[in-house]
């Protein structure tokens, strides 16, 4: 049965060593418990959650100070690779430009699209920022060690790009509406419209998966998918809980539209 799997596997990702499996699996437990955490009511505090369950010792940062601080160490160190290992090929290339991208693109989001009314607490903050970088640093690495290694026989780079390129629009486009809810100088929170908010209260976490599947797609490696599974599974808890806030917050909130996947969750 175990040897069955593991041909499976091998069809459609590169051999792994026993450091990015150890990897692959403490990443993915990690992200597991925090997306269970968040469905039992303990969060990691940022956004609209930010001072739900804080302790008041906490140190709290601005929104705008603690994005930046989640994204820039993730985006310095795609950026970087570049630099660090120059004999990139394609499919390594492609996946250190997509994260670079992706971060780039969340920092540019930080300074001119979100309009923020919360705080962050500080150790959220670097739990965060750690995980970002250290995962794009392994992906990056998982992919430099896999160069020149038999291809696997099912080539998932091209169907990658697509969904990296839907998801990344759509991400930006539902920050893009979520920024029109407020007016100059309003600080309050409404429940959003457009777009997939008719069905589901996270289309930009939904979308954001499909980003990191696409990664996971060009990728090919185990590192790459244990992370996009674990980070679908915490967005999943964190898209639990920013439905149950709007619930509490709004007696107008229609109990129709789910979290995070249509007519589904």
């Amino acid at each position: 049965m175990i040897a069955m799997v593991q041909m499976r596997l091998h069809a459609f990702l590169y051999p792994s060593s026993p450091f990015i499996t150890a990897m692959s699996i403490t990443t993915f437990l990690i992200l597991s418990l925090f997306g269970f955490l968040e469905m039992l009511g303990i969060h990691l505090q940022y956004s609209k959650l930010w001072n739900v369950n804080s302790r008041r010792s906490s140190i709290k940062v601005s929104s705008t100070a603690g994005m930046l601080f989640l994204y820039t160490p993730a985006f310095l160190f795609g950026l970087s690779s570049f630099g660090l290992f120059p004999d990139y090929d394609f499919r390594c290339g492609l996946v250190a430009s997509a994260l670079t991208v992706h971060f780039l693109k969340r920092i540019l989001e930080v300074l001119f699209i979100h309009k923020y009314s919360g705080g962050m607490v500080l150790d959220s903050g670097i739990v965060i920022s750690l995980s970002y970088f250290t995962s794009t640093a392994t992906t990056i690495y998982s992919q430099h060690l896999v160069q020149g290694s038999m291809e696997p026989p099912i080539d998932l780079k091209y169907p990658g790009i697509l969904l990296f390129l839907v998801g990344i629009s759509g991400n930006f486009y539902h920050h893009y509406l979520l920024s029109k809810l407020r007016g100059k100088d309003e600080k309050g929170y409404k429940i959003p419209r457009g777009g997939l908010f008719h069905q589901v209260i996270c289309p930009h976490y939904l979308f954001e998966i499909l980003v990191f599947i696409g990664i996971s797609f060009m990728s090919q490696t185990l590192y790459s998918f244990s992370f996009t599974v674990g980070t679908a599974l915490y967005l999943l808890g964190r898209s639990y809980a920013t439905r149950k806030w709007y619930l509490s917050k709004f007696e107008s909130f229609p109990r129709e539209i789910k979290a995070l996947v249509p007519y589904v969750f």
